[in-house]
């Protein structure tokens, strides 16, 4: 009977650490937070379970991490071309949000239900996600026939909430088709936006 070992491969601490990142990202896409585990992702990148806190503090740290790599591929997935115009920006954004949540199932819960079981860390990660996605609508409110004010501001930032809500709600339940969906969320935000 033969064995055969995995050799490990050395890299350089900054090259360990991404492939953690990334291996946890795409673990995540089909487990929750909770079920991301230590043991699981070392034998996946085939490094002892200590070398893994050579990188990161504890779990937690580690989870922080991989939640922000999450939200950092969010943000870069959804970025749409600005010399577009403004409805055709908004719905190409809007489709690469739908498709990443459809791909990234529960990175996309971690990072929007993370901020709500009280860390700190993972909530400062949501808010700064949100307003990263918020901000492209507020940077361009001209395009939308609206003046910036604070109100607008805010119902710029509730519209993004009920797009998270929707899409999560439909990605379990999907009781209208994506062009429908898509139809519906591209439409209400400048009505949102005019109520300012």
């Amino acid at each position: 009977m033969t064995t055969t070992t995995s050799k490990r491969i050395r890299l350089s601490p900054d090259a360990r650490r991404e492939q953690l990142l990334d291996l946890g990202v795409r673990m995540l896409a089909t487990r929750t937070l909770e079920e991301l585990s230590v043991d699981a992702l070392a034998e996946e990148a085939g490094i002892s379970r200590g070398l893994l806190f050579h990188y990161f503090k504890n779990k937690q740290d580690f989870h922080r991490a991989v939640v922000q790599r999450a939200a950092d591929d969010l943000l870069a997935r959804t970025r749409s071309d600005p010399s577009h115009e403004p409805t055709a920006r908004l719905r190409l954004s809007l489709t690469r949000y739908i498709d990443y949540v459809l791909a990234n199932p529960q990175a996309y819960i971690s990072l929007v239900r993370g901020a709500a079981g009280g860390d700190e860390a993972m909530l400062e990660i949501f808010d700064r996600t949100r307003a990263a996605l918020t901000a492209r609508i507020t940077d361009n409110l001209g395009a939308y026939g609206v003046q910036d004010s604070p109100t607008v501001r805010l119902l710029a930032r509730g519209w993004s909430a009920m797009v998270e809500e929707a899409v999560l709600s439909w990605a379990a339940d999907p009781q209208l088709s994506k062009e429908e969906l898509l139809r519906v969320l591209t439409a209400t935000l400048p009505a949102v936006l005019a109520a300012g």
